[in-house]
């Protein structure tokens, strides 16, 4: 089978590589190299069967040969991290919501299969229950930019669905929760690998707010292996599956754990939002997920907890 992954040489998107050449695929990749990096794919970038274009997914004549080479498509590129979407708001809309639009264009134009790579953060500000795929949606108002990201995955989520429903695209939707592992950077404020970079440097752990927020989180080998057997399950398309773990965790704890595993004398230190991110920023209280429909469309269930997910991200820092 030939595949192509958008964002390939992304944390995700590399690891899904990896996976998709072990099983015998032909990989195309094309990656602009914003966020993500040569180094990613550093392993697999002389594999006879990757193919590596570095150019933007805004291109569409590039776009329209990769994706009529393509039997499967793997959505991945998109503007990611809390950081980057405070700070590059303009380019945070553009590539998720015309990057999304130029894909899902061009894979009806061939009848190509796509899946879409969406975000937990579909869900906003519910605290009340665990999150199911069917769920409301909780959106703080347009005047905060932390919810830039948000509305522009539901956007694509929208335009999904109806090319599934108007123009019968084969298309399905993974809504990923915290997903963690080797490769992943701190540098875009993902939360578990800047905790142990800290750690393992003796610098202070920061935790914004008051570290009552809960997550779950994902080991990136459990999220590409069920995204991987829904690409595959025929009665997958037109559907919405979380991808995530359920097993629930503060930011207190998780520094805390952190702090232990590492046999760290880094302090955990609090800082306001309002002093990272600027006056007026909102976040997500809890963010834990219903994976009972993974489950029965696959027979999903993680493989990694809490503590096998945080040790591989130290060793991979330690390496």
């Amino acid at each position: 089978m030939k595949v192509l992954i958008t964002g390939g040489a992304g944390f995700i998107g590399s690891h899904l590589a990896e996976r998709l050449l072990e099983r015998g695929d032909d990989v195309f990749i094309i990656d602009n190299l914003w966020t993500g990096k040569l180094a990613n794919i550093a392993k697999i970038q002389t594999h006879e069967r990757l193919h590596l274009v570095v150019d933007t997914i805004l291109n569409e004549s590039v776009m329209n040969e990769l994706i009529f080479k393509a039997d499967h498509i793997y959505h991945f590129a998109a503007a990611v991290g809390v950081r980057n979407i405070m700070d590059h708001p303009v380019e945070t809309l553009d590539i998720n919501v015309k990057g999304t639009e130029v894909v899902l264009r061009l894979a009806n134009r061939f009848k190509k299969k796509v899946f879409i790579a969406s975000t937990s953060e579909i869900y906003g500000k519910h605290v009340e229950h665990d999150l199911s795929e069917d769920d409301n949606r909780v959106m703080g108002t347009v005047k905060k930019r932390r919810w830039a990201y948000a509305c522009s995955k539901t956007l694509d989520e929208f335009l999904a669905l109806a090319y599934f429903d108007e123009k019968k695209l084969p298309v399905l939707i993974g809504r990923l929760f915290n997903t963690v592992g080797p490769r992943q950077t701190g540098q875009y404020g993902m939360v578990l690998p800047n905790f142990v970079q800290c750690a393992l440097l003796g610098k202070p752990i920061t935790v914004y707010g008051d570290g009552t927020q809960s997550r779950s989180f994902t080991h990136v080998n459990d999220a590409i292996g069920a995204i991987a057997r829904l690409m595959a399950e025929p009665s997958a398309e037109g559907e919405i599956f979380n991808v995530g773990n359920d097993h629930e965790v503060t930011i207190n704890d998780l520094a805390q754990r952190v702090k232990e595993m590492t046999g760290s004398d880094s302090e955990i230190e609090h800082i306001p939002y309002e002093k990272a991110y600027g006056p007026g920023f909102e976040d997500m209280e809890r963010r834990c997920p219903n994976i009972s429909k993974l489950k029965d469309a696959i027979g999903f269930e993680p493989s990694y907890d809490l503590e096998s997910s945080i040790q591989s991200v130290i060793d991979y820092f330690k390496e």
